[in-house]
């Protein structure tokens, strides 16, 4: 089923403009309200059953076609607080916020391929389009579980899919079992006793700890664990002072932590407590340690992956499939909805070229070509419920 067999100029016209007006009106975690209407509004058009609410502002279609197989298709719609300094003409309206991930591109892949299905029926069974809110730290995902999202929207497997600039266009990869890492934030204050800068002995210098500890930090991944397992410590601000000459009372370290094993998250939370406990000792300072799990590793399941795998290839022919992929270090919340009904999650390669700008950062934007990609791997996936096994 080559991609263009399925996606036709027509749609890929209403994919990109889609796409555009959500890049340009950019809402972050329980604020996609413009979204969660546009959204709404489009699947009501397609004839589907709309449900909104779960998680605040996420949408659900839902499309059936007799009996057969209950399928979840997943598409996070959230931005990312941060400056758009791309100079594209859909470049974010709105200042301070921007779609740095891709998301209105995972929106708009969603919304064709739902299209496409609603006018074709290519499948068998019950399709739930399931477009969450807050992917980016703030667990959306989470809320549409906890609220109901399977209960009300029963699924025999759940599917997500994410964008990356960094592998070529076209380009599939997935594997089985641990995709993504589990994410941890961790919030360290050092506590002090301010001074004047010509007269140090005079006070308890919280920055010489602080320092200390973003350096200790590193020796739990370099020294207590396994060179064969993965763990990264990230110290990602670091907040003291005010001017040249005083000695703050204080400083602020934020970070995160990234592992795949269970028992290697466990150690280093339990590292960083005691790297804490002893520095503030030896320092004469006293150090508050606030440390919140955050998403579980991402973990495909095993028939939910071979549907993925089978999808893609039926697209773009093995030879663009990596079915077995090295995991990567970031983090995706689709792995609460993966801990109650069995899933897989799959990477879509977007470059332009060989140096595009990468997630998060303030010149990305969403290659419109990858569209017809995205939504004909939906489309697949759904194909696959008309026959036996699905």
């Amino acid at each position: 089923m080559p991609v263009s067999d399925v996606i036709s100029s027509s749609l890929l016209q209403r994919m990109v403009a889609w796409r555009r007006d959500l890049h340009a009106h950019p809402e972050t975690a329980f604020e996609e309200h413009r979204t969660s209407d546009a959204v709404a509004a489009a699947l009501a058009a397609m004839g589907m059953e709309v449900s909104r609410g779960l998680a605040q502002t996420g949408v659900v279609g839902t499309l059936r076609n007799g009996a057969g197989p209950r399928l979840g298709f997943r598409a996070d719609m959230d931005a990312l607080n941060m400056e758009e300094r791309g100079a594209v003409a859909h470049a974010s309206s709105y200042p301070g916020k921007m779609h740095a991930c891709g998301h209105d591109g995972h929106t708009a892949m969603l919304l064709g391929a739902a299209h496409y299905l609603s006018e074709n029926r290519a499948f068998r069974g019950t399709l739930n389009f399931i477009f969450q809110p807050a992917e980016e730290n703030e667990g959306g995902g989470k809320q549409m579980v906890e609220q109901g999202l399977f209960d009300q929207f029963p699924c025999d497997a759940v599917f997500g899919l994410h964008n990356t600039p960094q592998m070529p266009l076209g380009l599939f990869c997935i594997r089985e079992g641990t995709m993504f890492s589990a994410s941890d934030f961790f919030e360290i204050r050092v506590i002090g006793k301010g001074a004047h800068a010509a007269l140090p002995h005079t006070g308890t210098d919280a920055i010489v700890v602080a320092s200390q500890l973003v350096g200790s930090l590193q020796t739990v991944v370099s020294r207590n664990v396994n060179p064969l397992d993965c763990l990264a410590i990230s110290v990602t601000q670091f907040i003291a002072g005010d001017t040249w000459n005083v000695l703050p009372h204080e400083a602020l370290i934020r970070g995160t932590c990234r592992s795949f094993v269970p028992q290697v998250r466990d150690m280093a939370r339990s590292r960083i407590e005691q790297i804490c406990s002893g520095l503030a000792m030896s320092g004469g300072t006293r150090i508050e340690l606030e440390y919140r799990q955050g998403y579980p590793a991402v973990d495909n399941a095993p028939e939910p992956t071979r549907q993925a795998i089978r999808a893609a290839t039926a697209l773009v022919g093995e030879a663009h499939v990596d079915a077995n992929c090295r995991p990567r270090m970031g983090s995706e919340d689709f792995s609460f909805m993966q801990r109650v009904c069995s899933g897989a999650y799959i990477m879509l390669g977007t470059a332009r070229g060989d140096n595009d700008p990468p997630l998060h950062n303030p010149y990305y934007d969403f290659n419109d070509d990858a569209l017809p990609f995205g939504a004909a791997y939906w489309i697949a996936l759904a194909a696959q419920t008309k026959q036996s096994g699905a």
